[in-house]
């Protein structure tokens, strides 16, 4: 049932959401390892969840074979996948020009780094003369 629900999850909530709840099950159990239950973080954490399943609902197929099992399908009415915005068909809705600002604002911190350690580099290389 845990394999089932997870790939559920796994279509139906956002990465970011997705990425908190991970974290948040580490603070939980260190809640209720430390005898933590009573406590305003616990109820918090489960009025997250609580809110983030919400939206968890579907079907997942699995195959059961020798203590193994594996996922062979997985839909949901509420699945965040879309066809017709996967950029890989070409009738794809994607706009593809989006991805240029899309990489250039994500590579920024990149180009500030290496901006600064070409600036030290050089005031180093200053500093030895």
């Amino acid at each position: 049932l845990h394999t089932a629900h997870r790939e559920l999850e796994a279509i139906v909530i956002p990465k970011d959401l997705e990425r908190i709840k991970h974290e948040l099950g580490r603070t939980y159990a260190d809640l209720v390892y430390n005898g933590l239950w009573f406590t305003p973080a616990r109820e918090a954490i489960d009025a997250f969840v609580a809110r983030v399943q919400e939206q968890v609902n579907g079907v997942t197929r699995l195959k059961l074979y020798r203590g193994d099992c594996r996922v062979v399908g997985r839909k949901s009415p509420n699945a965040l996948y879309e066809t017709g915005l996967a950029p890989y068909d070409e009738g794809d809705q994607f706009d593809h020009t989006a991805a240029e600002g899309f990489i250039r604002i994500w590579g920024l911190p990149l180009e500030t780094t290496a901006r600064q350690s070409r600036r030290r580099a050089a005031a180093g290389s200053t500093t030895d003369s």
